[in-house]
């Protein structure tokens, strides 16, 4: 082994995701910048750095000194203390406050931040709310640091260190320590698999109790993931054995345990389900029954007059189906309305809107996404609010309104109901009053909600709840290829790929991922844009079936984000780069923040004195610390899971064989119905045809339709 010394110049790479980094240092006796690669994540610009490790010579990059192991020190000189704070170590000071500073305090620099932070405010330009933050940031990089070294030396991605640190503050490492299982449960982003490389590295007996129990809830949480609301036992001690390599017994004891603990439920036919499942399931099924008990509007009301009115109001005549759902709403206490694009389900819902209103009822209209919330108040000229922000949801004191205090309302009606999941209905029934009308309206044939269950399908297919299915497309509807092309995939027959110029729907046949790319690179900047006198960015979205591929959500990201943005005001968290004004969305529900899981936005500024970055989500800006970006993704293209409940204006949707797991007919469809004035599919006929005849819908672990099904009442589905 081999020592250096010097002061670090720049950093040429870094990979947050697992700390490996490549550096320049200049370093005595050495004429040019000497190249260091290794585990180097804490480091930063400036620093003074000891290392150990042995020279290698790469065949492309020249010699190199591979670092096992550093130390740092603090810079030594003037010059090196500036570039040292300026490199973006502290937040509250970038490249200009750190040279006010050094040129204020010269050598003391250092000693003044760590000793004495309040005399910084004797530098021009720096007030009291700015050395509050750089004294609060100049101790936790401290302690960041000390969490990200210890990190590194079990192993582990020194990108989780800020998270880390932000929930256990001092305590990090200690807790770590103790049971680093507990990352999985508090710190999002960490699943079980990264407690326990930190587990095993610190020697934690692989047959524990706590490792087992991890690694249970992790497979149950997992399963959660894909949308099922429990596991089969057999299934559980199946997977349990593969991802733990323990023997069988030991799993079996390790669920009885649990089950003891009420950590898992048990349930009819061998199902063990996490408590939030269990009891958002049999809530749910309890509160529709609850709920549907209740008196109805029956009695002397003359709906058919009230109809007619409207139709007169509002210069429409709604078919006999339409007439159907209408009554159905005005006499039942809970209905479903569904049906897909073109079949009048909105003004189907209107109609239901001023019967109520003619009936002297007071309504509360919901969506499950702020983009179908907001279309919801467009078409009915109603406010319509997130289900969230409904019952006044905030993460300190959950939902505000509950079982103990009611919403306020005759008539509930919720929109895009195929999206919202078993937990969220149920936290939605609870504050409901009994009396209230329930209505909730969705197209049945989307894909199911991303989060756990198939809320909507359960509901209808136990036969006990009101359901209306509207299924004539309307005349105006015909003349739009996307919405005849949607129906024609919804019954497994495929679309007419071949249209003309005056057509909203269009095909390029490209077989190639590759090609793929290209193409819609070149639709995106020339063709389109051209054509129709858009905006490119906000005005055209990509839906990928996958985030993976050549044609996939991640690179068709890159590539249209140089085509499109060429902003030099960036920063970088983990290997993504955010510029300026860049199209980004929210993948996680932050009700700090009042942003949710598929909320797309516009970064409106970056400060990098202060590593902060604003986001506007229509209108509304929202502040971003950097170590926050792991919420965010870069939203030029996205997923067709990520755009349910959304609409965009023109859609362009690549479609290969290299998507082959994802090639479903329920995909293609809400993918499809996704777009409002243009829909253009590029790729192959074969897969096209495969997504068309794969009809083979996912399964989901769910009991509420069977639930649905123990209560008394006969089948009423239309």
């Amino acid at each position: 082994m081999e020592y250096i010394s010097g002061v670090v110049e720049r950093i040429t790479y870094s990979n947050e995701e697992n700390g490996f980094c490549v550096i320049k240092i200049k370093s005595k006796g050495f004429y040019d910048l000497v190249t260091v690669v290794g585990n180097l994540a804490a480091v930063n610009v400036g620093a003074t750095l000891k290392l150990k490790g042995e020279w290698r010579f790469d065949s492309k990059y020249g010699k190199q000194f591979n670092a096992i192991d550093y130390r740092e020190t603090v810079p030594a000189t003037i010059a090196g203390i500036e570039k040292y704070l300026g490199s973006g170590l502290i937040k509250g000071i970038g490249p200009k406050y750190a040279r006010r500073i050094v040129n204020h305090f010269k050598e003391e620099t250092l000693r003044v931040i760590e000793e004495e932070t309040d005399y910084l405010i004797k530098v021009e330009g720096i007030g009291k709310k700015r050395v509050d933050m750089i004294k609060k940031a100049w101790h936790q990089q401290k302690e960041i640091k000390n969490v990200m070294l210890f990190l590194q030396s079990n192993g582990v991605s020194t990108a989780y260190a800020v998270k880390i640190y932000k929930t256990y503050g001092n305590e990090s490492i200690s807790i770590v320590k103790s049971n680093p299982y507990r990352l999985a449960d508090d710190i999002w982003g960490i699943g079980f698999k990264t407690a326990d490389k930190i587990a095993q590295k610190l020697g934690v007996d692989k047959n524990s109790f706590e490792r087992c129990r991890s690694g249970i809830i992790y497979i149950l949480n997992e399963l959660s993931n894909d949308g099922h609301c429990y596991a089969v036992r057999e299934q559980l001690i199946e997977e349990a054995v593969k991802i733990l390599e323990l023997e069988e017994g030991l799993i079996e004891g390790t669920i009885d345990r649990m089950i003891e603990e009420k950590a898992v439920i048990p349930d009819e036919n061998n199902s063990i389900y996490l408590p939030a499942f269990y009891y958002s399931e049999v809530g749910t099924a309890k509160r529709i029954k609850e709920i549907s008990k209740n008196q109805c509007l029956k009695g002397s009301i003359k709906i058919e007059e009230m109809i007619s009115q409207i139709e007169k109001e509002c210069n429409i005549i709604y078919d006999e189906v339409q007439v159907d759902a209408i009554k159905t709403a005005a006499i039942s206490k809970f209905m479903v309305l569904t049906g897909g694009p073109g079949t009048g389900k909105t003004t189907t819902t209107l109609a239901i809107i001023k019967i109520f209103e003619k009936l002297g009822k007071t309504v509360l209209l919901a969506a499950p996404t702020g983009r179908a919330a907001k279309r919801m108040s467009e078409t009915t000229g109603m406010e319509a609010k997130t289900i969230h922000r409904l019952l006044d949801y905030s993460p300190m004191d959950g939902y505000k309104k509950n079982a103990e205090n009611k919403l306020d309302c005759d008539v509930l009606i919720i929109d895009e109901t195929s999206m919202v999941d078993i937990i969220l209905m149920y936290n939605l029934l609870k504050a409901i009053n009994d009396e209230t009308v329930v209505i909730l309206v969705g197209d049945v044939d989307q894909l199911p909600s991303v989060g756990a269950g198939n809320v909507l399908k359960d509901i209808i297919d136990s036969g006990k709840i009101e359901y209306v299915k509207l299924t004539r497309i309307f005349r105006q509807a015909l003349g739009s290829a996307i919405i005849t092309n949607a129906h024609l995939i919804n019954k497994g027959i495929m679309p007419k790929l071949y249209s003309g110029k005056k057509s909203d729907f269009f095909f390029m046949e490209v077989d190639n991922p590759q090609d793929i790319a290209e193409a819609i690179k070149e639709l995106c900047i020339k063709r389109l844009p051209s054509y129709y006198k858009i905006d490119p960015i906000n005005d055209i979205q990509i839906l990928s079936p996958m985030q993976r591929g050549e044609a996939g959500a991640q690179n068709l990201n890159n590539i249209l984000q140089q085509a499109l943005n060429p902003s030099n005001v960036t920063v970088k968290y983990g290997g993504t780069v955010y510029r300026l004004n860049d199209k980004v969305m929210q993948i996680k529900n932050n009700y700090d923040k009042n942003v949710f899981n598929g909320d797309i936005g516009t970064i409106v500024k970056i400060d990098m004195e202060d590593k902060t970055l604003v986001i506007s989500f229509d209108g509304n800006d929202v502040e971003y610390d950097s170590t926050e970006l792991d919420e965010v993704v870069l939203a030029y293209a996205t997923t067709v899971h990520k755009s349910q409940g959304s609409e965009y204006k023109i859609v362009v949707a690549p479609l290969t064989m290299q998507h082959y797991m994802m090639l479903q007919r329920n995909l293609l469809y809400t993918c499809v119905t996704r777009a409002k004035k243009v829909f253009v599919l590029v790729g192959s006929k074969k897969a096209v045809a495969m997504a068309v005849s794969n009809n083979k819908i996912q399964q989901r672990n769910t009991m509420l339709s069977e639930r649905l099904k123990q209560s008394d009442g006969s089948s009423v589905s239309r």
